[in-house]
């Protein structure tokens, strides 16, 4: 008679244990025709790694008055970035996740919860423009204001090995954007790439990320 075959063991994403409050940093955003610089203080840790998601992306964010600023550096690619712009949900780039009324316990997006993404090409005839945009969450309840084309200001640059992209989110873009009143966040983001995997601020594609705010961490909006 065989032995019994053992089950295979579930892990808990180590991530999964702990609710995680990101500092994002006030600096200034001065926009210029390179796009967007912040500093090394305004990086973001992408907690994923302990769970052992690769981490090849510098992720930094800060806010002002005027918006929420990025700048993604990807390094240690060898092929170039998946970008369509008519398939942005699986497209590489930086995919962020906002809630600008901090409600962890529900699991469906309201109209205060935003997806934009950052992509450094896949848009125009050539596929070459880089794109910016706000796209629906999956199941929401209600959907964030629309945003005017153009309103998201992006820039990229290629690199042997990768990307650099900057970006702003306008204040006008965010539905119930008031750091004055409201300085708290839900929070979550995801870069992709197709070559190099997800790197993530905490729990990875395993879980319904994409559509429950209830799974992203909080941020605060420091001064």
């Amino acid at each position: 008679m065989d032995a019994p075959q053992s089950k295979p063991k579930k892990f808990i994403d180590p991530t999964m244990l702990f609710r995680f409050e990101i500092p994002i940093r006030q600096h200034k955003l001065e926009w210029t025709g390179k796009g967007l610089a912040l500093p090394e203080t305004c990086r973001i840790a992408s907690l994923g790694a302990l769970s052992g998601r690769n981490n090849y992306a510098d992720v930094r964010l800060a806010w002002d008055d005027t918006g929420i600023g990025i700048h993604v550096q990807v390094t240690g690619k060898k092929q170039l970035p998946w970008c369509r712009e008519t398939r942005l949900d699986e497209s590489d780039g930086f995919h962020l996740w906002l809630d600008t009324r901090c409600s962890p316990n529900i699991h469906r997006a309201t109209a205060y919860c935003h997806r934009f993404l950052f992509m450094p090409s896949g848009g125009g005839p050539t596929r070459g423009r880089p794109v910016a945009s706000l796209i629906e969450i999956n199941r929401a309840r209600a959907n964030p204001k629309p945003v005017p084309p153009n309103t998201l200001q992006l820039k990229t640059l290629a690199r042997q090995d990768g990307y650099e992209l900057s970006g702003l989110i306008p204040a006008a873009a965010m539905t119930g954007f008031a750091p004055k009143d409201q300085s708290r966040l839900g929070f979550y983001f995801i870069v992709i790439d197709r070559e190099l995997g997800w790197q993530t601020l905490s729990l990875g594609p395993e879980y319904p990320v994409a559509e429950n705010p209830s799974l992203w961490a909080e941020a605060d909006l420091v001064s």
